[in-house]
């Protein structure tokens, strides 16, 4: 089994910075896409950043510039250094990564983190 655990959430005023962390642990072969989702209240889930296996990333418009995705794969870790937060940053932000477990597998399969909660007093 797999499990995702996330850290790094919390409270933080406006123009400040916080740095997520989720490491994947487990029966793991490889790590295909990694990415950090985030859900504020009322709202859907939406996408952040994501990195793949090849570390391309993409980063959502809304948060371009200010925040940064990057994983270590030696660690089974991705990051999302998250600066000049804003009050419309606050979410609960949830780790995702497609994972292979072993050899025979030719589709990684979808992985959630339980959510870490981000909240940007104004």
């Amino acid at each position: 089994q797999v499990q995702l655990a996330e850290s790094g959430g919390g409270l933080v005023q406006a123009g400040g910075s916080l740095r997520l962390s989720c490491a994947a642990s487990g029966s793991i072969f490889n790590i295909d896409d990694m990415a950090w989702y985030r859900q504020a209240p009322g709202l859907q889930r939406e996408l952040v950043a994501s990195t793949t296996t090849g570390e391309d990333t993409y980063v959502a418009d809304s948060v371009k510039g200010r925040f940064t995705i990057s994983r270590d794969n030696a660690k089974n870790t991705v990051y999302l250094q998250m600066n000049s937060l804003k009050f419309e940053d606050t979410a609960v932000y949830y780790c995702y990564a497609k994972i292979r477990g072993t050899w025979r597998d030719y589709y990684g399969v979808d992985y959630w983190g339980k959510g870490t909660p981000v909240t940007v007093s104004s």
